[in-house]
């Protein structure tokens, strides 16, 4: 760094070029947002394209029910077990 005082005109002409310089990252920054703001809405309207496809697919051809498996008579059997030893 310089020591030497600087004169006011110096002085003004650093603010002047700091402030330049803040305005240019401003607007860099501010269109950096708005590019990553118009990507997220693309990819969102993609994935939103690509949900109704597949809500609109399964109501068309619905799932299979499952078949339930067949109750087994265990539990009857402990219920005749417990009353034949009473």
């Amino acid at each position: 760094m310089d020591d030497e005082p600087k004169s006011a005109a110096e002085l003004k002409e650093i603010r002047l070029n700091r402030k330049r310089a803040q305005e240019i990252e401003g607007i860099k920054a501010m269109a950096e947002i708005a590019a990553a703001d118009i990507a997220i809405r693309k990819r969102t309207e993609k994935l939103r394209a690509l949900r109704l496809a597949k809500e609109a697919a399964d109501l068309a051809n619905p799932p299979e029910p499952k078949a339930k498996p067949a109750s087994k008579a265990k539990p009857k059997a402990k219920a005749a077990k417990k009353a034949d030893v009473k």
